[in-house]
């Protein structure tokens, strides 16, 4: 995928999930989690971008790998608000779900592609 577009999937995804904490209940727990997937969820377009601008390849890999972590993070968010039953919104924490798991899809891949080619160029 080409850097500029994943960097923009990036931002809407953020942006979206950002959106979707209209849709949590404003409670302790809801607040807490609501919170929380807002730092998970706009950390990787943050961090993505520093990737671009890595000093090394291995800088390069470790900031990719931060973000993979807080994709995860950010889709266990989703799982928990999900069956505390903190949204009736359920069509649109799918759709989020969907995305967060495509995008932990393309940074899995990335990682693999980055230490790959680090190893080649190492030999």
């Amino acid at each position: 995928m080409d850097k500029f577009k994943l960097e923009e999937r990036l931002i809407d995804f953020a942006s979206n999930i950002i959106l979707f904490t209209n849709h949590v209940d404003k409670s302790y727990s809801g607040n807490h989690l609501v919170g929380q997937i807002v730092r998970s969820s706009t950390s990787p377009a943050l961090n993505y971008g520093e990737a671009q601008s890595a000093e090394s390849k291995k800088d390069f890999i470790h900031k990719m790998g931060i973000c993979l972590k807080e994709l995860r993070e950010t889709f266990n968010c989703l799982k928990i608000i999900e069956r505390a039953k903190l949204t009736t919104n359920i069509e649109l924490i799918n759709k989020l779900k969907i995305e967060v798991n495509e995008l932990i899809s393309i940074f899995v891949s990335s990682i693999k592609t980055a230490k790959t080619n680090s190893e080649i160029k190492n030999r």
